[in-house]
């Protein structure tokens, strides 16, 4: 008869033959799993579990599927069998959310338990693939990765020393150094050790890429065995990524085995398949290179026999085709002279038109410069005022000679009363005009002199003479706004000296010599 424990369940520490006080039965390993797996499998002949699909490889030789599904709390292994993977309407891959429909099973010889899927289907992807979803659309947004990437570099034919990024311990680097040293004896191989799973691995790649730039390395080669999704994650890390998307020399990425792809692979120049695909591509094979280099010694030598023998053909042609030296001398001087000839009359003549438009501009440069125009006014000023104090003169004595024979009409009728009557009109009149005389010079006079002050006020001179400046560039032209100016530009600052009169000129001016080191544009 079966005793029961606590709760109904089986008491296994119990012996069916001896009393309870002889003491706990001991059981064999074998006897506890098979207890426990009398146990669990009858209560879980069918379960329906939900997680992310990680580790999986595609088929084995048998056609069996192996992976694990796992969520944030536990991972469980999943079989489905060569029977009934047929059955299966989408592509499994590490990442993807499922739902496995399936019995439990516990395989005695390891102990473990696992899921013997009978059906899946898929729930959508898990939160790792997608934040590598995520991570590999930045990184191509950024133009690290993807169609934006900077060129990829090839890699040196022989490289005198090569960097290796991986753990001193992995078998990774046991693969590349055997490879390496079989294919080249003498290259040279430079180890940065770095932890390649793991936390903090991702910090300890990049400080092994940077360690390696500093040296004079040809070539970086970043690698690790084979592994889960999870054991290969630091090379989908974005530091890692970046790091060698940033390397100064080509990189050869060699991550896992050949289905295993992480984004350094995309960041890297060339992807290998294994550590030992890497260092094949790498190291070159020292007897294929000897052959190489024995086959090329061997065209270059019949390549050069073949160029002696034709270039001792021409040279014979040549010579027979060759005259006396002394004649074609000759030609080639009178050529010579015939050429110098026209080359000093073309010279002269482009000289000669040269210095014409140089006049030329010079004298529109003269037109233009203000002293030369602010003299032009005042001698159109000085020829108005003539013109003024001629017409006043000439209005002056027209109007005396008028008053002359006026007297003389006068004179000659000689009425007594008119005559003082007249004389005293005379009198008036002598003062009317005297005065209008004076008037007019006045208003002429007063005129002019607001016609010079709006004109020396128009004067850039004046302006300067107040204490303003004007600001030339190197090349000369002048620079009108503060917008126009740039940090570091030299100018140059023109000022008129203290108590400059009205005929001062530019060239009176003084010059300062500075450098912008900040602009401040108008508000």
């Amino acid at each position: 008869m079966r005793r029961d424990g606590p709760g109904g369940q089986p008491d296994l520490f119990r012996s069916p033959t001896r009393p309870a006080a002889a003491g706990p039965q001991v059981l064999t390993v074998g006897a506890l799993t098979r207890h426990v797996k009398g146990l669990l499998e009858p209560a879980f002949g069918r379960v329906l579990v939900r997680g992310e699909v990680t580790g999986y490889r595609g088929p084995n030789t048998r056609g069996h599927l192996y992976f694990s599904i796992k969520d944030a709390e536990a991972l469980v292994d999943v079989k489905v069998w060569a029977s009934t993977a047929p059955r299966l309407r989408f592509e499994l891959r590490d990442g993807l959310e499922v739902t496995v429909d399936g019995r439990l099973e516990i395989y005695a010889p390891s102990g473990r338990y696992s899921l013997i899927a009978q059906r899946l289907e898929p729930s959508g992807h898990g939160a790792q693939a997608l934040a590598l979803a995520q991570l590999r659309e930045r990184l191509e947004a950024d133009g690290v990765i993807g169609p934006g990437r900077r060129p990829v570099r090839p890699l040196p034919v022989l490289p005198r020393r090569v960097g290796v990024v991986t753990s001193r311990t992995g078998a990774a680097l046991r693969d590349f150094l055997e490879v390496a040293t079989a294919r080249h004896p003498g290259v040279s191989i430079l180890l940065a050790d770095a932890r390649v799973q793991g936390e903090g691995s991702a910090q300890e790649v990049v400080r092994a890429l940077e360690r390696l730039q500093a040296t004079d390395v040809d070539v970086i080669v970043v690698t690790r065995g084979g592994g889960s999704a999870e054991d290969l994650w630091t090379f989908n890390e974005e530091p890692v990524v970046r790091a060698i998307a940033a390397c100064r020399v080509p990189v050869v990425s060699a991550i896992g085995h050949e289905v295993d792809v992480t984004l350094a692979d995309f960041a890297a120049d060339v992807r290998a398949a294994t550590p030992s695909a890497a260092a094949e591509r790498v190291v070159p094979a020292a007897a294929e290179l000897l052959r190489a280099l024995a086959h090329w010694r061997a065209r270059v030598q019949k390549a050069a026999e073949r160029r002696l023998l034709l270039d001792a053909g021409r040279v014979e042609v040549l010579r027979r085709r060759l005259v006396d030296p002394r004649r074609l001398l000759d030609g080639e001087r009178l050529r010579l002279a015939d050429a110098s000839d026209a080359l000093a009359q073309v010279l002269r003549g482009q000289l000669r038109e040269g210095r014409e438009g140089l006049a030329r501009d010079a004298e529109r440069l003269q037109r233009c410069h203000p002293g030369a125009r602010l003299r032009a006014d005042r001698a159109v000023l000085a020829e108005l005022r003539g013109r003024l104090e001629r017409a006043w003169a000439r209005g002056a004595l027209e109007r005396a000679e008028g008053l002359r024979a006026a007297q003389a009409r006068l004179v000659r009728r000689s009425p007594g009363p008119a005559v003082a009557e007249a004389g005293a009109g005379l009198s008036a009149l002598r003062e009317r005009l005297a005065g209008a005389g004076r008037a007019q010079w006045d208003g002429a006079r007063h005129r002019l002199e607001r016609s010079v002050q709006a004109l020396h006020a128009l004067s850039p001179l004046a302006v300067m003479a107040r204490g303003y400046a004007v600001v030339f560039r190197v090349d000369g032209t002048v620079l009108r706004r503060a917008e126009a100016a740039q940090v570091g530009e030299a100018l140059s600052l023109r000022l008129l000296p203290p108590g400059a009169g009205e005929r001062a000129t530019l060239a009176d001016a003084g010059e300062v010599q500075v450098t912008v080191a900040a602009v401040r544009p108008a508000r």
